[in-house]
């Protein structure tokens, strides 16, 4: 099922890249393993590397055709100033995330680590910088508790057989060994490796994932990657189905709970990458979506831009303050949870559950006052607002109604808290 049947199917805009993707049961996560994953709900996407030196997008040397060996002089100058890995995992931790995902690699060959299987030593250890980014990046993470995520990406223009693999074959293949080395190097060397965050199997920037697994061999690769981390959890951008499913950009979310596992990922600051003139999104817009992202049962990613000197940008730092007060006030709506019982209702209300509780997400408390919910197996014991103040609500055959007086309503999210006397069925 291609990504917009699966859309049409769910009445969503949810757009899956790679649902096409080889199967292979045995190298799939059980739900158990899934599960830390699922509960934290949020995290921290960071895009950096030589493109943040030039400021305009981490596509800059494919769209401005910058020369190998001028884009080469430019990434030899990669010398951060003020990059500091525990300054970025301490901020996540704020914002209330539970795991980061850092580009080790982008399409541009460029590696933030000490990589012995890199082409032509492409790395910041050649850099200025002569440092290794990706251990003092894991390292912090850890640090702070948080899941450690990292990003790959199997492509690199440097390679003309990425864009003709079947006529220069031998050197698509030379860029096939780059890649399996440089994973097993990033699966070996840093510890615990808790995602792979894979991106850019597509061969020559046609088609899917899926239809450049005949050169990736994605099950080989990963079995490979499950031999160092036998339970990281991985994307679907390798060709193979992936633990997880990616929906990419900031467009809303809409429609019914996602039946599987899966992660939106956005930008913050409009592009993935530094551009001095952006600037970050506002945060009732981010807070819209990532709530219609819970409630649909899915995993946020946020990406930051770090500019050339390793600095989070201050409006971004801000933005991600303010998500971190409101997940610490209301993350028990979220982490933990699982999306339903019932399904959203478009721009109105949403639910999240665990246990014996259901959360109540009302988007639009004007609009609210209509809605009678759907009848629900168990008694209701209790209905309150997080603070605990309590509110009447009525339950019969019919469904459950819910009145939120006014003094209640908030502007972000309102959260009605609904205690059952027994386990909620989803």
């Amino acid at each position: 099922m291609s990504g917009a049947e699966l859309a049409s199917m769910l009445k969503s805009n949810v757009r899956f890249k790679s649902t096409d993707g080889i199967k292979c049961p045995e190298l799939k996560l059980s739900e158990k393993d899934l599960n830390w994953w699922r509960d934290a709900r949020l995290g921290m996407f960071i895009h950096w590397g030589a493109y943040s030196i030039i400021g305009r997008g981490e596509w800059v040397m494919h769209h401005e055709q910058i020369p190998q060996d001028d884009y080469r002089k430019i990434a030899m100058s990669f010398n951060p100033k003020a990059f500091d890995a525990r300054q970025w995992a301490k901020l996540a931790k704020d914002a209330g995330m539970g795991y980061m995902v850092m580009t080790a690699r982008h399409h541009d060959g460029f590696s933030l680590w000490d990589s012995p299987g890199s082409y032509g030593q492409f790395t910041t250890m050649q850099a200025n910088a002569r440092r290794d980014f990706v251990k003092a990046y894991t390292d912090a993470a850890r640090e702070q508790g948080l899941g450690v995520g990292l990003y790959y990406s199997p492509l690199d223009w440097r390679f003309p057989g990425y864009f003709e693999p079947v006529e220069k074959y031998d050197n698509a293949l030379l860029l096939k060994k780059q890649a399996y080395d440089q994973i097993e190097e990033l699966m070996s060397r840093y510890g615990k490796i808790d995602i792979l965050w894979y991106d850019g199997s597509w061969l020559a920037h046609k088609g899917s994932d899926a239809g450049g697994a005949w050169l990736w061999e994605p099950i080989h690769l990963n079995r490979m990657v499950r031999k160092y981390n036998p339970k990281a959890v991985i994307n679907e951008r390798s060709g193979w189905e992936g633990d997880f499913s990616c929906d990419e950009g900031p467009h809303d979310v809409n429609g019914s709970i996602i039946p599987f596992p899966w992660e939106k990922n956005f930008s913050i600051a409009g592009s993935w990458a530094w551009r001095p003139e952006n600037k970050a999104m506002p945060f009732e817009r981010v807070m819209d979506l990532i709530l219609n992202v819970f409630i649909r049962d899915g995993n946020a990613l946020l990406n930051v831009t770090p500019d050339q000197d390793g600095v989070i940008p201050e409006d971004q730092v801000q933005l991600f303050l303010r998500i971190g007060e409101w997940m610490h006030a209301n993350g028990e709506s979220v982490y933990g949870t699982r999306g339903g019982p019932w399904q959203p209702v478009d721009g109105v209300y949403g639910t999240t559950c665990r246990e014996n509780i259901v959360y109540v997400h009302i988007l639009d408390p004007q609009a609210f006052r209509d809605v009678k919910l759907p009848p629900l197996e168990g008694k209701v014991l209790a209905c309150q607002t997080l603070s605990s103040d309590s509110l009447t609500f009525k339950q019969d055959d019919d469904g459950i109604t819910i009145s939120v007086p006014e003094a209640c309503w908030q502007t972000v999210d309102t959260i009605v808290k609904l205690v059952l006397d027994g386990t909620v069925h989803r």
